[in-house]
């Protein structure tokens, strides 16, 4: 194996950010720190990049074969209603999976922050070939009911069988629960861990942008030609875009008018049709309270360790609930069951309590 330049990539970004090169032989040939002020002039090894996982979601799905980008397109439609974000807005990456037919590890990233660690490691002088969350470096213990625990920065980085999270030290027995937490914390031990994973890492988060990263080189060399044909497809697409203007214009005065006549006290709102949704999303959701009370009870029922504090029916405002639940994804999960339903919720406030997530919401019609 051809030596390996592997990164640690800080939380913060005046933090040092530390770097080994791997020899051909597993061994450490150097190491240093890197600066921004003074950025690298790198020798062209591959290069690992170790990311914050506090940042990043991981889980194990079973999967249909099939290509890399299918299998990105499954593994994001699978968890369409655990991981908050727009679609667009987040990086999936696949890795590979233990046996021929085993779960995959799946990762979820939000864009802009993949982006953020690339644009960082730029400015050191480095372009990284991969990039890994840290709780994936940690080593996967032998026995399923423990957990294997590594300290990056103020978050530690939890590692079970098909389970990898970083979380904050002090919610490290919340999210084990019955496991044991067995911490890594031989300064050797530690960086055999990430020389093992730099030299065969679970995925790459970069392969979620890979083909928009190589577009980007096309797109420049394209530029040149495609300036000589731009006047002519500009005044089609003007035409096109000055005639949906006016569709769009007559629609929303169409739209104004029948909103107006089903609800004429909104006649003086700004956007009536926006008034409407919220007056809908407050009303009292079909079937009435007992059937509101009803459906959430089974939505809170499904997501482990979720607890429903608070439940307040008020005739003009709708159905207001106040939930306790273990992660921020939780909350996805009962909207999701909650529009099954017929009822549309509207998350009127988040926060953390005591390791836990609050949140408060409101249930109307669709």
């Amino acid at each position: 194996m051809k030596p390996v330049r592997l990164i640690l990539i800080p939380a913060f970004a005046d933090d040092p950010v530390p770097w080994l090169i791997i020899g051909e032989d597993g061994l450490v040939r150097e190491r240093g720190v890197l600066d921004p002020q003074d950025p690298a002039d790198a020798a062209p090894l591959r290069t690992v990049a170790i990311c914050p996982g506090v940042d990043v979601t991981v889980r194990w799905l079973d999967l249909p074969s099939g290509g890399a980008a299918q299998l990105r397109a499954a593994a994001a439609w699978a968890l369409r209603e655990t991981v908050a974000g727009a679609p667009e807005q987040l990086a999936v990456a696949v890795g590979r999976a233990q046996g021929p037919e085993g779960p995959r590890p799946v990762a979820v990233v939000s864009r802009a922050i993949l982006q953020v660690w690339i644009d960082h490691l730029a400015l050191c002088g480095l372009r990284p070939d991969i990039i890994l969350p840290d709780m994936l470096a940690v080593p996967e213990p032998a026995d399923e009911s423990s957990l294997s625990a590594m300290a990056f920065g103020d978050s530690l980085a939890l590692r079970g069988h098909r389970f990898a999270a970083s979380v904050q030290p002090e919610l490290a027995d919340l999210v084990a629960g019955d496991r044991v937490v067995t911490a890594v914390e031989d300064a050797a031990a530690l960086e055999q861990a990430l020389i093992s994973a730099a030299r065969a890492p679970a995925l790459n988060l970069l392969d979620a942008v890979r083909n928009e990263r190589r577009a980007e080189g096309r797109w420049r060399r394209a530029g040149a030609l495609a300036a000589a044909a731009v006047i002519s497809p500009l005044v089609v697409i003007l035409g096109a875009a000055l005639r949906d203007d006016l569709v769009a214009r007559d629609l929303a005065s169409d739209t104004r008018a029948q909103v107006v006549g089903a609800a004429p006290d909104l006649a003086a709102a700004t956007d009536p049709a926006a008034a409407l949704r919220g007056k809908l999303r407050n009303a009292p959701p079909p079937g009435g309270v007992g059937a509101a009370a009803a459906a959430l009870f089974a939505a809170v029922e499904r997501i482990e360790g979720a607890e429903l504090d608070i439940l307040v029916a008020d005739p003009g405002e709708g159905v207001k609930a106040t939930i306790s639940h273990p992660a921020y994804g939780d909350i996805n999960a009962i909207r999701a069951d909650l529009t099954r339903a017929g009822m549309a919720t509207t998350v009127t406030g988040t926060t953390d309590e005591a390791g836990r997530v609050v949140s408060d919401i409101t249930i109307g019609g669709l």
